[in-house]
Parts: C-alpha cells; structure tokens; sequence
C-alpha cells in the first residue's frame, strides 16, 4: 500500500493527524461550494418562478463539486489515475441526469413538488424555500465527500473495485435513462391520458428511475471499502442518504401524493399490485399494498 494518495508523497508521508485536518478542509469546502450553489438556485427561482430550475442546479451543482473534490491536489501532488477515474464518473452522471431535467423544466410552468410546498407555506415560501434548499446542499455534503474519499483510496493502480465501481455507475444510468425515456413514451401516447405507466420497468416499481438513481451511488463505497481505509466507512452515507430522500422525503412520498390527486383510484390499483422502490414482481391486483 502506498503511504497517501501517490507514490510521490512516499518520501515525505503524512502523519495521521494532517490526513484528518486534510480531509476536513475538503469537507468545509465542500459544504461552503454547495451552500453557494443552492443559494444561487433559490435566486433562479425566486426569479424564473419555476422551481424545476432547483433540481437542475442542484444535479449539475453536485456534478461540478463532486469532480473538482475528485481531482482536488494535495501537495500539489497531479490528480492520479482513479481521481480521474471519479471525476468523469460523476461528470456523466451530472451530465446526463441534468440534462435530462432540464428539457424537462424547460417544458413545464413549475414542479408541482415545490409548487405545493410553496402553497403550504403561504406568504413566508421565499425563505423557508431558501431555507430548504440550504438543507439540502447541507444533506448533499455526504455524496460529495463519498466521491472524495473513493477518489483518494491509497493506492495507484486500477483494481477490480474500481472497474465493478464504474460498472455499478454505469448501470445504474442507464436503468434510470431507461425508465424516464418508458415514461416519456408512454405520457407521449394520447390513449394513455389519465391512465397510470405500467410498462417495462414501471410495471416493476412505482419508481424505477429513483431505484437506478440510488443504486448508482453505491458505485463510491464499492470503489473506497477497505479495513485498510478507515475513511472509506464515509462511503456508506451517501447511498443510505439517498435512499432516504428519495423513498422518505422529496422524492416517493410528494410524488405519491400528487399521483393519488390526479390519477385517484387507477393509482390506488397501481400501488396495490407494484413495488414502491426496489423491482420486484407484480403482485396480484387484489392483495394488499
């Protein structure tokens, strides 16, 4: 094993005590990018209206942070083979995933998510909005700093982990790739108005592209876990964070809600027999959700 991040530092490694004080700028700087970031998502929607445009910054925000902590020196020592290696994978999924909201937002007058938020609150939406969105750059510090740490795993070369990693990242994009373009296909198809997507992967799981979001991120702890690595246990956070806001908070639970005031009974039938989250088979039409 190498001493730190590169053979480089080899001659002159770094006590226990400057990792830790090395890892804890990274993660004051992170937090500190991200809070930026959102801050400046709340102004375009305050402004735009359009609170979609939240999502949108929110996925690049993370993309660009999460490459830059990727790649970020230290000892001016150049980025090695894996952080590069992070980096493009977070980048892609930023791109794609971004991209995707994007067109989407572009489409629409405001996500009817936030839009019901924002009526609950009333006269006081601007800063509980603002604050919402800095808990949530608060909430995103433990994804950034999971790719941080799979990206200084001590060691140069490739190994399996890393390959499995990307794998991992690569099927998760695609699951999700695949499920939004189902659904798009489906809301495309005039006799489909008012009924509720149960093709393909949607047949399987209410919500099959929020399942392949957070199977991705379990990419990070498989390229970082090593009993050699005590900081890899880091890893960890970001899948269980995000399987807890997409199947508690802002993610199953408002869309659930919204599909039962707009699809009613069709929807009530739908989560009677389907998954909530993870695929599984149908069940039978008349057993119990």
């Amino acid at each position: 094993m190498t001493c730190v991040f590169v053979k480089d530092l080899c001659d002159e490694p770094f006590t226990g005590l400057q990792m830790t004080v090395v890892y804890l700028q990274a993660l004051l700087m992170i937090a500190v990018a991200l809070s930026v970031l959102m801050a400046l998502a709340w102004v375009v929607q305050q402004r735009s209206g359009n609170s979609g445009w939240v999502d949108t910054i929110w996925t690049f925000s993370l993309g660009l942070v999460g490459a830059g902590s990727a790649l970020w020196p230290i000892a001016n020592a150049p980025p090695n083979t894996r952080q590069w290696l992070v980096a493009a994978l977070v980048a892609i999924w930023s791109v794609r995933l971004g991209s995707h909201i994007a067109a989407r937002t572009a489409g629409i007058t405001d996500d009817p998510r936030y839009a019901a938020f924002a009526q609950d609150w009333g006269a006081d939406a601007p800063r509980k909005m603002f604050v919402f969105l800095q808990n949530q750059a608060f909430g995103s510090i433990p994804l950034v700093f999971a790719i941080f740490v799979a990206s200084r795993f001590p060691s140069e070369a490739l190994r399996l982990q890393d390959y499995l990693g990307a794998l991992i990242l690569f099927s998760g994009i695609a699951g999700e790739a695949l499920a939004d373009r189902q659904l798009k296909s489906f809301r495309e198809d005039p006799a489909n108005k008012g009924r509720v997507c149960d093709i393909g992967l949607w047949r399987w799981s209410r919500h099959p592209n929020y399942f392949f979001e957070w199977f991705g991120w379990l990419a990070y702890p498989v390229i970082a876990l090593s009993p050699d690595y005590p900081w890899s246990l880091a890893t960890l956070l970001a899948p269980l964070f995000m399987y807890w806001i997409l199947r508690h908070v802002t993610g199953v639970p408002p869309l659930e809600d919204q599909m039962l005031k707009s699809r009613g009974d069709r929807y009530r039938d739908y989560q009677a027999r389907t998954s909530v989250f993870f695929p599984l088979p149908p069940r039978n039409p008349g057993a119990a959700a």
